[in-house]
């Protein structure tokens, strides 16, 4: 991550799907670049993309390092209202279901698939405008964001143990110095509703200005209860609150004020003992989070030759979460009786704060030190309930309360030097120590046996992170980087009920990447490539999975984490986009990974024994192209294609795997400065795709272990308005 002000420069596009259709599409492409003849190259340019997760600035194409910036443009053209509705035009991002939006990340393999117990430990960090929302996900709403910046890989030097595999990083629209607003109004199938309002504009008196932005969506979730007869069981009701205040009396001063509120009271009813959309509890689940967030960024440049940047945050987040453990009634299991429910409440607080000093630009030496501090708390509610009763296993009840505190304080000191070999080459190294104690304790309490038990754990981890690289500037608008990374994740422990004592801790991990890279921008900035490739090497890796100790109650299907001995991703990515002409805009995107752990106990396995395999969620290919129109008299088109290849849904046991897929999203309208309506349809061939698979026993009276799969959003169409004035 340089501080200097780099070169121009951007990636470069080459073949690395390893199925033969996606290598000739990727050849076409670039037979296109070559030999299609080109416009006016000064006529048509694409902006370059100011990339803000990293400690300084930087042009996306100056980068050293694997990054994709989503900007304002992209996110309205192929958005639509969170997060979700762009994350797969992201080589090497997925994202798992089992909740009603992304809530966990993996990036190049590595991050969570779910959190039920126990501390939060992401391995993808999350902001959004600087604010803390790691494994928090739902809160990423789109309505008035500017850009999405997702850094591939180990962030040990930028954000340390909660971003080992990388981060992702959400930020508004800034507040404008002139007068201006915005109202969207949608509508489409399935209940599908939404209305956003945004006002924006200056305080001459006290040097600033303000924006204020509101959106509330709705849908009925396409899921419909044949039980309760109801259609919004698995419903999605998604409202923002947001405020920005920007004061700069001088260009030396700059005070940026952030408040964040999003309310998400969804539904969750999406998985069916049938295996579509038709299910049949008598108690649908519910996916709740309320979170508050504010934070005050400045930025101050008075000081000779320095800049002095402070970053404080606050977060309050309450999570609702439940589902029926048995996802039927007692009609459906008829003769038999399988009623069990689960409902967690979580209560979490986190607090940061951050200093850097940075030397200004110099051709020869720049430095950057900065200290960092946070605070979290999480307070923690599991029931879980149920009883069945059948000929063949007889009665059984289920009622236990569990409840857990749990605090971290982290202290970082990190720093960064930046310097020229020579006018070509261009070097950067940067170092993190990070110290953490934790405190947890907990009570369980069994209501049908009358027993309790507690749990007590103080772990303290000292850790480092860092990354060197090396780049080779080729022309004035082209380089060639390779960064050696070492990221690293705190130590933790399982608070699932049934776990055996000799699992109830896991250790930290730490890995080391290895990645290179080509950036350029050719044409004058009218085609933009990158290309990397990364190996990754990763010790005591934290690796989570299931264990169901009861077969005859799906309530004791539990979730633990154990250290594997080592482990390895490999992949590449690459990317192009092209401004082919005034009118007309294509692009791509591709990811190869191939990820593997070895020497990881499974519980109850015997003495010695071990599994080795690659990890879940963790697909082998992904893909995406699209193409947009615009014509300057106003219409507008945008075709997006998206794919990816097969995955495990879970760990060993479970050794089902998903099956490649394909989505086409489309968008057509007419655009005026002061307002737009667009046509809009998102999954247009109706594919039935998975997001989450367990591997589990479910039916009574023998509970055989099978695969149940969460579904992706079906075909959806609708309309959207805008209507402007003033600035942006």
């Amino acid at each position: 991550m340089s501080l200097l002000k780099a070169r121009n420069g951007q990636p470069t596009s080459y073949p690395i799907e390893r199925r033969g259709e996606h290598a000739c599409l990727l050849c076409a492409l670039l037979w296109l670049m070559v030999f299609v003849p080109r416009a006016d190259a000064t006529e048509y340019e694409l902006a370059d993309v100011i990339v803000t997760a990293t400690l300084q600035p930087i042009a996306a194409l100056e980068l050293p390092g694997s990054i994709t910036a989503l900007d304002t443009r992209t996110l309205q053209e192929a958005g639509q209202q969170h997060l979700q509705d762009v994350l797969a035009l992201i080589p090497n991002l997925n994202w798992a279901g089992d909740t009603s939006r992304p809530r966990y990340f993996q990036i190049r393999g590595i991050g969570e698939l779910e959190q039920y117990q126990g501390a939060p430990n992401p391995s993808i960090g999350f902001l959004i405008d600087d604010i803390d929302f790691s494994g928090l996900g739902s809160a990423a709403t789109l309505f008035d964001i500017n850009q999405v910046d997702v850094l591939r890989g180990p962030q040990g030097t930028r954000y340390g143990a909660n971003a080992l595999g990388g981060l992702i990083y959400v930020s508004s629209q800034a507040p404008s110095p002139e007068w201006g607003g915005q109202i969207d109004v949608s509508s489409g199938d399935y209940n599908t509703q939404s209305i956003g309002a945004v006002l924006t504009g200056p305080a001459d008196g006290l040097n600033s200005s303000f924006r204020l932005a509101a959106q509330h969506s709705t849908s009925n979730g396409f899921y419909s209860n044949a039980f309760l007869n109801r259609n919004n069981t698995n419903n999605r009701d998604e409202g923002t609150l947001r405020a920005r205040w920007r004061y700069q009396p001088s260009d030396q001063l700059r005070v940026d004020v952030t408040l964040l509120h999003v309310q998400i009271d969804n539904g969750y009813d999406a998985f069916s003992p049938s295996q579509n959309r038709i299910t049949y509890s008598n108690q649908p689940g519910v996916d709740q989070q309320h979170s508050t967030g504010v934070s005050i960024h400045t930025d101050y440049s008075g000081l000779t030759g320095l800049t002095l940047t402070t970053i404080a945050t606050y977060a309050k987040t309450q999570v609702k979460y439940g589902y029926d453990g048995d996802w039927g009634n007692t009609l459906y299991w008829a003769p038999y009786t399988d009623n069990f429910t689960e409902l967690q409440l979580r209560d979490r607080e986190t607090s940061s704060i951050e200093i850097r000093l940075a030397s200004n630009h110099s051709d020869t030496l720049s430095w950057l030190i900065g200290g960092y501090g946070q605070q979290l708390k999480e307070a923690l509610s599991d029931t879980s309930q149920g009883y069945s009763n059948d000929p063949v296993n007889g009665p059984y009840a289920q009622d236990s309360v569990l409840t857990s505190d749990y605090h971290v304080n982290a202290f970082a000191l990190f720093g960064v030097l930046d310097g020229r070999l020579t006018n070509r080459w261009q070097w950067s190294a940067g170092l993190r120590g990070e110290y953490r104690r934790s405190h947890y304790d907990d009570l369980t309490q069994d209501v049908i046996e009358l027993a309790n038990s507690t749990s007590h754990f103080n772990p303290t981890d000292t850790l480092w992170g860092g990354h060197l690289s090396l780049t080779t500037h080729l022309t004035s608008a082209a380089m060639i980087y390779t960064v050696l990374t070492r990221g690293y994740k705190a130590s933790g422990f399982n608070l699932s009920q049934g776990i055996p004592s000799d699992q109830l801790l896991f250790k930290p991990e730490a890995d080391w990447g290895l990645e290179s890279g080509y950036k350029a921008a050719w044409w004058n900035h009218q085609l933009h490539l990158t290309a990397d490739v990364f190996a990754l090497s990763r010790s005591d890796a934290q690796i989570k999975n299931s264990y169901q100790s009861d077969p005859n109650n799906p309530n004791t299907f539990v979730y633990y984490t154990g250290n594997a001995r080592i482990g390895f991703n490999e992949g590449a990515e690459a990317s192009i986009d092209w401004q082919m002409m005034d009118r007309l805009s294509v692009g791509a995107a591709a990811g190869w990974l191939h990820t593997s752990f070895h020497n990881f106990t499974l519980i109850g396995a015997q003495t010695g024994d071990s599994v080795s395999r690659a990890l879940a969620h963790a697909p082998s290919w992904q893909g995406a192209i699209h193409a947009t129109f615009k014509d300057p008299r106003g219409a507008f088109a945008r075709l997006d294609v998206t794919g990816m290849g097969a995955y495990y849904f879970d760990l060993p046991p479970n050794d089902t795997r998903s099956t490649p897929y394909a989505l086409i999203n489309a968008k057509v309208g007419f655009e005026t400065p002061h307002w737009s309506v667009y046509l809009w349809g998102r999954n247009l061939t109706n594919k039935d795709y998975a997001i989450r698979g367990f591997y589990f026993g479910l039916i009574p009276p023998t509970y055989p272990a099978q695969l149940y799969t969460q579904l992706g959003d079906p075909r959806t169409l609708g309309i959207s308005v805008q209507g402007r004035f003033g600035g942006r």
